[in-house]
């Protein structure tokens, strides 16, 4: 009589992240994002490279010739693509340099949601045919945010490390930049605003010249970009990165400001005749009605994360303009 085969017996399978009690994850093999994820991260960052040279090709063109940008040559540069493509090798220190700055900034994310065991998609930027060439860079975070130290680990690394980036090209803009006499307003089709980084740089590289006469090059512009950028991030509402660091130090703020500060920006728009707030104040009205999941773990900041609170406050100050773009 044959004896039968012993068989082994196996554990349950066990999933990949198991939540603890504490709303911690612990992770046996964390996963990194999927293989299409990826190839979808590298065609959008292809797609905007693209239309970032276009707006870069455009400030080169316009900075040459000792004049702000135009709307006019933005569509002349898109032409280049099937007229004359060498061309937009022009926009090339612009839209390097946008791209660079943007990537820091969702890196800064991707690797917080990394440490924190937080599932995240790479980066995804967003081409967009306007004047600056893309509408910025987003991460999607495929699980919830369980802690009150991660919740603001993840809102403060990306602005913090894009503005690491910012500043030298920032500087390196100002240093490079031609001071010129200007048309009055009404003959400049659009007028940049200056946040108050330019002005202290220009201070120090053109003690007593008007900094509305700096005609930065395309890495300052591109600087620029970058701050203005990290400045609407900032914005301490809804689920932007400044609401995810006002969320982690008083909920209670959170939501007053996220209904508040819409309102504030309409205003600030009507007042200014910028466009650009009435987009962002409709972004966070419709944000309020999307659900936030809890913190399961409220534990306050410590100290070297309410210094880098206070160092994400005094970043958004040097980088938010009241009326960065202004249509003439």
């Amino acid at each position: 009589m044959s004896t039968p085969p012993t068989e082994t017996l196996l554990p349950p399978a066990q999933p990949r992240w198991i939540p603890a009690p504490a709303g911690m994850y612990h992770r046996e093999e964390f996963p990194h994002p999927s293989l299409r994820s990826l190839l979808l991260a590298i065609a959008l960052f292809l797609l905007t490279l693209c239309t970032a040279l276009a707006a870069g090709t455009q400030f080169a063109v316009t900075f040459a010739q000792n004049r702000p940008a135009s709307f006019d040559e933005l569509l002349n540069a898109y032409t280049l693509f099937y007229k004359n493509p060498h061309a937009l090798l022009a926009g090339l220190p612009f839209a390097a340099t946008l791209l660079t700055i943007l990537l820091a900034h969702e890196l800064g994310h991707f690797f917080a949601c990394r440490h924190h065991y937080i599932h995240a998609s790479y980066p995804l930027f967003i081409p967009f045919p306007s004047l600056i060439g893309t509408f910025g860079a987003i991460i999607l975070m495929r699980s919830p945010i369980r802690t009150n130290r991660s919740l603001f680990d993840v809102g403060a690394s990306g602005p913090l490390v894009g503005f690491v980036f910012a500043v030298p090209a920032l500087l390196y803009g100002v240093l490079h930049a031609k001071l010129v006499s200007g048309p009055s307003g009404a003959e400049v089709p659009l007028s940049f605003g200056n946040p108050l980084l330019l002005h202290l740089l220009a201070a120090i590289v053109y003690p007593g010249a008007p900094v509305k006469n700096l005609l930065l090059d395309p890495i300052g512009r591109a600087a620029w970009v970058g701050l203005f950028a990290t400045s609407l991030n900032l914005l301490p509402a809804g689920q932007l990165d400044g609401g995810h660091i006002l969320r982690s130090i008083n909920p209670r703020a959170h939501k007053i400001v996220s209904w508040l500060l819409p309102i504030a920006l309409l205003a600030l728009g009507f007042i200014g005749q910028a466009w650009i707030w009435y987009i962002w104040a409709t972004m966070l009205l419709a944000s309020l009605f999307l659900r936030i999941a809890p913190v399961y773990d409220p534990t306050p900041l410590d100290p070297p994360r309410r210094f880098g609170a206070f160092l994400a406050l005094l970043v958004f100050v040097l980088s938010f303009m009241l009326l960065p773009i202004v249509a003439n």
